[in-house]
């Protein structure tokens, strides 16, 4: 007859088994991050007032497929992209610069063949204007964000820390309806007018939402710029900010904005 084990043997089985759960549940999350997403941490302005700088996001890195900047896997061996699906006008992306190689996230609103021209501000795609509606100001705190410890530029001038900056704020629809915020610091600035970008095929045509304060594709790589974005220099979708830290560090739990917790990025 079998004897039953010993409190001392079942409490070390009973260890045994807590290690066990926890080494898979942290292989798997390592795997379930690896294969589907990747953190981002928002590091500029370029992109608010959708995304703030301090934005924790999660990256789809299946939303567009796999390609050497987006595979899970150091080295991959990929030439163009696998599995994966075209991306939409509109939609917030996260890619490789052509030339440096650095970490960008922008707005996706030139596709392969589009003609895409910027007149006094106002964004033109295949000579259709993309029309804005006023919508109120964006005001935020002037002081140093972020790691990189950057100060906003405010469309009211030069503001003294802890005094309000202020933007005009609009939103912009894209022909395929997608509504976003745009912010406007000057009128008439290098890219309020641009010539027509003509988008070559397996290109895409990127600009941020802060429009006077986004070094983006109406900037060429000969000028330092992002120029044109090949497809598969495209990383994934931001599609949520998990969380967002006001502060230089995420560890920095008093500086957290509770009201961007697991926000959708539109």
């Amino acid at each position: 007859m079998a004897s039953n084990p010993t409190p001392q043997a079942a409490r070390h089985g009973g260890i045994v088994e807590t290690i066990k759960t926890v080494v898979w549940a942290l292989v798997i999350a390592g795997l379930f991050r690896t294969l589907f997403f990747q953190p981002f941490w928002i590091p500029s302005e370029s992109m608010k007032d959708t995304l703030l700088v301090g934005d924790f996001l999660f990256i789809n890195k299946m939303a567009y497929g796999y390609s050497r900047y987006s595979c899970p896997f150091d080295a991959c061996p990929i030439s163009g992209r696998i599995l994966g699906s075209e991306p939409k006008r509109g939609d917030v992306v996260v890619f490789s610069h052509p030339i440096s190689h650095e970490v960008l996230v922008k707005r996706l609103i030139g596709l392969p063949g589009d003609r895409i021209q910027v007149r006094a501000g106002l964004l033109y795609i295949n000579d259709v204007v993309a029309p804005q509606t006023p919508a109120g100001t964006f005001s935020e705190v002037m002081g140093p964000q972020g790691s990189m410890a950057n100060r906003p530029r405010c469309q009211n001038g030069q503001v003294k820390d802890g005094d309000i900056c202020t933007r005009a704020r609009a939103v912009e629809t894209l022909p395929n309806g997608v509504q976003h915020d745009v912010l406007n610091i000057e009128d008439d600035s290098f890219a309020d007018n641009t010539p027509v970008f003509e988008v070559p095929p397996a290109m895409y045509f990127f600009m941020g939402d802060n429009r006077d304060n986004s070094e983006d594709s109406r900037f060429s790589q000969d000028m330092g710029g992002l120029g044109f974005v090949p497809y598969e220099n495209l990383i994934g979708r931001a599609d949520v900010a998990l969380f967002s830290s006001a502060g230089p560090s995420l560890f920095y739990f008093w500086t957290w904005r509770p009201d961007r917790f697991f926000k959708l990025i539109r």
